[in-house]
This record gives C-alpha cells, structure tokens and sequence, in this order.
C-alpha cells in the first residue's frame, strides 16, 4: 500500500527559492519512503485556511528575523502534535548565534542552503518516531499540552484538561485563582483552542473601568445620549462579536454594574445608551476573579444571581506554591524568552539557584517568578545565574501557614520541607528514583510512597531543561529523614 505524506511549507516570502527547491524535496523523500506519494504545499501565513491538516511542517524562515517566534508559535499553536523542522537562513558568521537561540519548540533544524537528502532522512526519522510513540502510548492516559501553559504536576494538568471540554461549547466559564497564576492565559488557551479562535479575544479589567462608565464601556451609546456623545459608538461587547469577552477581576464591580451585566450574561442581550432596541450579542462570557466568590455571595458583597449564571464552568488555577515541581519548567521556559538587547544571557540555572527557587513561597505566583528571572538576567553578568543572582522577596515554603496551634504549624512546616526536599532530589537526578532515594538516605519503596503521598510525577524531571540538572552529581551531605 502506497505511503501519502502531507508536509506544509511555511514561509512568508518566495525568498526561500534561492535556498532550496520544492521538488527537490519532494523527489528526495519519496526515494527515502520507497516510493510513497509526497503532497507539499506552501502557505506564508499560519492562520490561511487549509484543506487538509499536515503530517508535517516545514517552517522557512531568517532566524534572526524578530517575528521568526511569533510565526512558530502560532504554528505551534494551530498544529500543536504536528512535528515541525525548521529550515534556517542565517547569513555568514552567524551560525554559532543561531544554534544557541534555536526554540524548543522544534522538533528539528537545518541550515540553508539546504542538502534536500538530509533534509528526507529527518522528516523519515521523525514520522516514523511519532509512529513508534503512538503504539507505546496507547491506553495511556495522555498529558494535554497547550503551548502557552507550563506544568506536568497533577494538580495544574487536572485543570488544563478541562480546556479542550469548555472549548467545545460555549457555555460561560468561572476561572478562579490568586493573583499571578495566569487565569487569563487560560481564559486565552480555551478561546483560542474553541471554533471561535478566528475571531477577537477581547479582555476586560473590570476593576479599572469607573462605575459611571461601565455601561457605555461595555455596550456603547447611540449618537446624542448624552452631552459629549457626538457620535454613535459600539462598545467593548460589540468589538468581541463573535469571539470571546473576557471579564477579569468581575468580582470587582459594584452592584450597579452587576445588576446590568446579569441580564446580558443569561440572555447576551445588551441596550447601548440611548438607544431604543435591544441587540443581541453572538460572545462567550469567560470572568475570573482573584477570591472565592461564594465568600463573597456570603458577606453580600456580590449578588447571588449573578454567581450562579457564571459559575456554569468552573476552573481554579493552583497556585505556584502547590505545584513546586513546575518551578524548573517555567524557569527552562523564561530563560528561553529572555535576553538582553546585544542578543546575549544566562542560559542555565546552578543547582543552588533552582534550590532558592523551589524554597520560595511566589506569593505573586508564576507572574512573580517571571519577574525574578527576568531581573537576575539582567544582573547576571555570567552564563550561569547562581542563587545570589536571584533576589526574592518575602517568605519562604518553610514559614508559611505558621498561625493557628503549635501542632498545625510543625505539620504544615513539616510538609513543605519534604516536598521541596523531594522536588530537589528529582531535579537534581533527573528523575531517577533509585539515585534520588539513595541520596536521601531512604529504601527506594519509601521513597516512592513519599511521590506518591504529595502526587509529585517522577516522569515530569526526566525531562528537566537543559542547565537545570546533573547527570550524577554526589549524594547530600545530610540524608533526608522525613517521615513516610
């Protein structure tokens, strides 16, 4: 049976002719695929409208163009199981910069002017490993990954695998969680992964909006409602048509806005300003709030009602503290983004740098962290941020939740220093449980229970950033006597 394979050139102008020719490409990986039919067709835009999805994409493109990270992550986005091979163009002299600036988001690279054999050997390579992991990972229960949200803990994936159930339907969505976890980025992961995805994702802070202009901010005015309304102008409702309204921190409106907002939230209908119809808004509601609502439905603070319309989906995003073992991902991750204005960084977390990391209580979250990287990059003259490099403010995991009795407080204190003992043992073994164990001067069964106790996956630090970990370093100098 003959083999067809759907590979999509991405490239944003016919600049690429003079680096390799498409059926070059084509010739070379039918030979290599003995014979099977290869379809390749070109877009210079991720977001044109295809017949068929890929098996495999081709992204063109000058690495040291600045909109080279935008295009591959909204080619990542769209295709997130796709393979993708970048195709690099990089002048003389440069090649050295390149390679250490190549995201991770590719699967693989080369450098133009391309050899179309090597380029056929890889794509066959990579088919055939996607294939061999399929087989592996049937009946496993799989990790969602959406490319703008970090994390393997299972407290984070149990929330990430709602979205692809809310992108499905339209009903409106209750994302909660503290300040900094990122509930828009999961308000954006929903819109984004729903069939609304082409149209506007339109965010809304509701704290910022004045109370006397929360109407017209909202649904708009017709020409001649008031003094200064010259015009006829539609609001924020009318700009997200058939998107996404995003109202961040609604717990924040008083409760004249609420009474206005619990109609359109049921019915999406809405009156602009002086006008005498109503309009019916084609919109998905998704609100987020920094507290529990329903404490605030209990101290009357916000209106039951209004509660209950959008609290249809619910999601509350963990916060940084409950999910220690994400810290080095999103660490790996920002250290990616960052770099100073001459192109160069630090690239790599000391092991005593990722320790004083896990240690800290983020209470500003995963916003805070970004920020802390992001600042000791600058600082960092070396290729290495080391723990001084890192300045953190406030409290540590260790003397956190210190009030109430004397036996609550050793507990709780008790239990955060195992768990950040146990990230830093499988970050610093890259998830080997038997090095790990012996580090810590346990049986590696009693280790295990110890995983299993705070639900902490091994799997997550075998594929720990590059910088983050050791291959065998020595065993600590204290073994680790918690209690299993």
């Amino acid at each position: 049976m003959k083999t067809f394979i759907n590979i999509l050139l991405v490239t944003p102008d016919d600049e690429y002719r003079s680096w390799f020719d498409e059926s070059d490409i084509v010739h070379k990986v039918e030979s290599v695929f003995l014979g099977g039919k290869v379809e390749l067709h070109r877009l210079s835009d991720p977001s044109q409208l295809i017949t068929r999805p890929p098996q495999l994409l081709l992204l063109h493109q000058d690495a040291t163009d600045r909109s080279f990270d935008q295009r591959l992550a909204a080619v990542s986005r769209r295709w997130p199981d796709v393979p993708i091979v970048g195709l690099l163009a990089a002048q003389q002299g440069c090649v050295e910069e390149l390679v250490n600036g190549v995201p991770g988001e590719l699967s693989d690279f080369l450098l133009c002017p391309l050899d179309a054999r090597e380029l056929a050997l890889r794509i066959r390579r990579l088919l055939a490993s996607g294939d061999r992991r399929t087989a592996r990972d049937a009946g496993r229960p799989q990790r969602v990954r959406i490319d703008s949200l970090v994390g393997e803990s299972s407290i984070f994936q149990a929330q990430v695998a709602k979205i692809p159930l809310f992108a499905d339907v339209d009903a409106t969505v209750l994302l909660q969680g503290e300040t900094g976890t990122g509930k828009e980025v999961f308000a954006r992961a929903i819109h984004y992964s729903s069939a609304r995805k082409d149209h506007a994702f339109i965010p809304i802070n509701c704290a910022a909006l004045p109370d006397q202009l929360f109407e017209n901010e909202l649904f708009g005015h017709s020409k001649g409602a008031y003094t200064s309304a010259a015009s006829e102008q539609g609001g924020l409702v009318l700009e997200a048509e058939g998107g996404t309204l995003f109202l961040d921190e609604v717990d924040a409106l008083n409760p004249y806005a609420q009474a206005k907002l619990l109609r359109f939230v049921q019915y999406r209908e809405y009156r602009p300003l002086g006008c005498s119809r109503t309009k019916v808004a084609n919109v998905r509601i998704i609100a987020a709030c920094n507290h529990d609502l329903r404490q605030a439905v209990a101290g009357r603070q916000f209106r039951e009602d209004l509660f209950h319309r959008l609290n249809v989906l619910s999601l509350v995003v963990p916060p940084l503290r409950d999910r220690v073992e994400d810290i080095p991902l999103l660490a790996g991750r920002f250290l990616q983004r960052f770099r100073r204005p001459d192109g160069h960084g630090p690239r790599l977390l000391s092991e005593e740098a990722v320790q004083k990391l896990l240690t800290h209580a983020w209470p500003g979250n995963v916003r805070e962290l970004e920020s802390t990287l992001q600042r000791a990059v600058v600082m960092c003259g070396a290729t290495t941020i080391q723990a001084q490099d890192i300045e953190c403010s406030g409290e540590t995991l260790q003397n956190l939740r210190l009030d109430g009795s004397l036996r609550e407080a050793k507990t709780s204190a008790t239990m955060d220093v195992e768990r950040a003992y146990l990230v830093k043992t499988l970050v610093t073994f890259r998830g080997n449980v038997t090095h790990a164990a012996k580090a810590a001067g346990k049986e590696r069964r009693s280790f295990q229970r110890l995983l299993r106790k705070y639900e902490i996956d091994r799997e997550v630090f075998q594929s720990a950033p590059d910088g983050l970990a050791q291959d065998c370093p020595p065993p600590f100098r204290t073994p680790f006597d918690g209690l299993a």
